[in-house]
């Protein structure tokens, strides 16, 4: 009888899920096999994405993006979290100011970041020229071989107050005991944060990782608002080329076969960075 009325309990849940989640899977992959009029095509969806050369190039953006990003993102965030853990004045003050970054929508941070890097009148050339580090002006988001650099600096701008607040919150959870008693033993600030900060936030900062990492394979919002994936594919993500084949080519039978190569490759990354992280922390 218990387990009747839990079942019911559960019933809405279990039911929205496989609305939203389950249906849209199986349709995804019963797409990727079939034609435009549903007729049964195998695998030639999969080998027209994987043999196209559109495809190698915004994997390989992903893996930059994404990997640039996320070693930044920790880096930047743990020394900002670290030093906003210490006491000073103006702490509540400049935590806060710290946040807004994160909490800027990202369409809004985009078109932003978009107006800085413009050749002609944006901030950034102006400053850089003002200040004697460049001559002329440079097209930020035009020059095939800044575009990306650009598009992750500022991908690196929006969530790195993400990681500082996390490591935030994981400081506290370190006791202070273990700081006087490395002072008492003549341990410095930098033999704090090496040998008790950090081993401290290991499992934290595996939690983050992962999280940035799921955000980043899904991330468009500030790629597509300001080059759409241009130029000539130099800035195109994976996430990027499932919304263009699908929306603005209208071939969802590609899009799906795309996306679900795309789930089975992030999936297999997420699994194996889960197991090393579970072993380190075993071991």
């Amino acid at each position: 009888m218990l387990r009747a009325q839990g079942f019911l309990f559960a019933l809405p849940a279990l039911l929205l899920l496989a609305i939203f989640i389950v249906y849209p899977m199986i349709s995804t992959v019963l797409m990727s096999v079939t034609d435009a009029s549903g007729g049964f095509t195998g695998l030639e969806n999969y080998t027209s994405m994987v043999t196209s050369s559109t495809t190698s190039r915004a994997f390989t953006n992903t893996i930059f993006y994404v990997g640039l990003s996320i070693i930044f993102q920790m880096a930047l965030g743990t020394a900002v979290g670290i030093v906003l853990n210490e006491t000073f004045w103006g702490r509540a003050l400049v935590r806060s100011l710290m946040l807004i970054p994160w909490l800027i929508p990202g369409i809004v941070a985009a078109m932003t970041w978009a107006w800085m890097f413009n050749t002609d009148f944006g901030i950034i050339n102006y400053a850089l020229m003002q200040l004697g580090v460049i001559a002329h002006p440079v097209g930020w988001l035009t020059n095939p071989s800044t575009v990306l650099p650009a598009l992750t600096a500022v991908n690196i701008w929006k969530m790195f107050p993400f990681v500082s607040i996390m490591v935030l919150a994981g400081l506290q959870a370190i006791p202070v005991s273990l700081y006087e008693a490395a002072r008492v033993d003549g341990a410095n600030w930098w033999h704090e944060i090496r040998y008790i900060t950090l081993p401290g936030l290991k499992t934290i900062l595996s939690s983050i990782t992962l999280l940035l990492l799921i955000a980043g394979v899904n991330s468009i919002t500030i790629i597509y608002a300001t080059t759409k994936g241009g130029p000539a594919d130099r800035s195109l993500i994976t996430s990027i080329q499932i919304y263009v084949e699908a929306f603005q080519h209208f071939d969802f039978n590609r899009s799906s076969a795309l996306s679900v190569m795309f789930f089975l490759i992030t999936t297999v990354f997420i699994v194996a960075y889960i197991r090393n992280s579970s072993r380190q922390q075993l071991g």
